[in-house]
């Protein structure tokens, strides 16, 4: 089944804020305290991608769909936080455990920096907790430079992360055709 990829709506919370709770749950389970899991529900993260989805652009969010379900999805805009300098933020990227190695993380991720670029950011960036070993070999591989670390402090939950910063546009994401369709890669 091939995958599309297209801008989230109103439409897309609730199972936006499913997939999210699924993905983050999945990543952070020995990484997060307990108390992040259980304030971290459905409820919460529905305010939040209301409050996202309704920011003006250069913010926004993509997602991957296969079929009529969601497999991974990017959030990015500006900031204003100072560790990231003025670039380009990208403040979400997941993809679901079962699609991994298909390249729908790697698509995600240049979609949401030709974005940043194309609104005037030279560069982007992004945080990843220090332990999510994963997520930064990842980034690595996407050419991304890991540049210090910080404590964000956060409402409920205090994380160490290291910033990744790119410092030029991407190059292209993949071959799709006009309605954003991609292809699958299976090995």
């Amino acid at each position: 089944m091939s995958v599309i990829y297209r801008d989230a709506g109103a439409a897309d919370i609730a199972a936006l804020a499913a997939f999210h709770v699924r993905q983050w749950r999945e990543t952070y389970r020995d990484l997060a305290p307990a108390r992040a899991h259980q304030v971290l529900d459905v409820p919460h993260r529905v305010q939040g991608w209301t409050a996202t989805l309704a920011l003006p652009p250069p913010a926004g969010v993509s997602l991957a769909l296969e079929g009529e379900a969601i497999v991974g999805f990017v959030a990015f805009g500006p900031t204003d936080e100072p560790v990231f300098a003025g670039r380009g933020r990208i403040s979400l990227l997941y993809v679901d455990a079962a699609q991994r190695g298909r390249g729908l993380g790697a698509h995600l991720l240049r979609l949401a920096q030709h974005r940043l670029h194309d609104a005037g950011f030279n560069a982007t960036a992004l945080a990843v907790v220090e332990g999510n070993m994963p997520a930064r070999a990842f980034y690595a591989r996407m050419g991304g430079t890991e540049a210090g670390a910080y404590t964000d402090a956060g409402p409920i939950w205090p994380s160490d992360n290291i910033l990744v910063v790119w410092g030029q546009r991407p190059a292209a994401a993949s071959q799709s055709d006009s309605k954003g369709r991609v292809a699958p890669s299976r090995p």
